[in-house]
């Protein structure tokens, strides 16, 4: 309580204005880090679609296609824009977090680094799995229904819009034990909640993996829901460890 009373004595209240300000602030900054990533991206971007994105679907012996003029370039765009945000992600947290900081104790903004690089971390962890595990399953999957009536080649356009949503959507999915784990200490969450609705939270789950996923195929989808539920047990100890801490 007196921690309460120094942190509200010794700082100044922002105003609703204030607060829209700091916000803008904050987007402004994560926009420039994402638009220099994106710039850095550019220069290696043979490097990123030949070699890093196209390697999967080579890999399993599938062909990409371009059946579009301005395919290849949509292509390459959407390669710049993803890699960008991807690259910028621990900027970007490391901005949310300066924002939501003003409004913690003090004791609790000295973790500000270790969680900040907590969360790169699960969201990098997520974009691996996607990555080393989903895509390459997925594709070998896929690829068993090629005939010898059916010659399989993949438009690259819809191959590099399937990879990146798929990699970009799991690392945000990964981000759960966190999400939990701030949500508990605002008293929104408890482990006791997360126990009693975990039937619920599954259909939840695979709602989300069906929407996360760009394609219509199960098994894609059970790659993604698989991961969510035991980050979904794993957030149960979370909350009960914040709300230690709260306590």
């Amino acid at each position: 309580m007196a921690n309460d009373q120094t942190h509200t004595a010794g700082e100044k209240e922002m105003s609703f204005l204030d607060h829209l300000e700091e916000l803008r602030s904050r987007i402004l900054k994560a926009v420039l880090a994402v638009l220099a990533t994106t710039v850095a991206a550019a220069f290696y971007s043979d490097f990123l679609v030949k070699e890093v994105l196209l390697g999967p679907l080579l890999r399993v012996g599938l062909k990409p296609q371009v059946l579009t003029p301005y395919g290849i370039v949509v292509t390459y765009m959407e390669v710049f824009i993803v890699t960008g945000i991807i690259a910028a992600m621990p900027y970007i947290l490391f901005q949310l977090w300066r924002f939501v900081a003003p409004g913690l104790l003090p004791d609790e903004r000295k973790y500000a680094f270790w969680i900040v690089l907590f969360t790169s971390v699960c969201f990098f962890s997520g974009v691996a799995f996607a990555y080393f595990i989903i895509v390459p399953t997925a594709l070998t999957f896929f690829s068993t229904f090629g005939t010898d009536v059916f010659e399989l080649n993949i438009a690259i356009d819809r191959y590099i819009g399937f990879l990146l949503s798929l990699i970009l959507g799991a690392g945000l999915i990964f981000e759960l034990p966190m999400v939990v784990y701030f949500l508990s200490r605002m008293g929104l969450i408890t482990p006791q909640f997360m126990r009693k609705y975990r039937r619920h939270s599954i259909v939840v789950i695979l709602i989300i993996a069906a929407v996360v996923t760009p394609t219509p195929d199960i098994l894609t989808q059970a790659l993604l829901a698989a991961p969510m539920i035991v980050l979904y047990e794993v957030s149960i100890f979370i909350s009960r460890f914040a709300q230690k801490r709260e306590g």
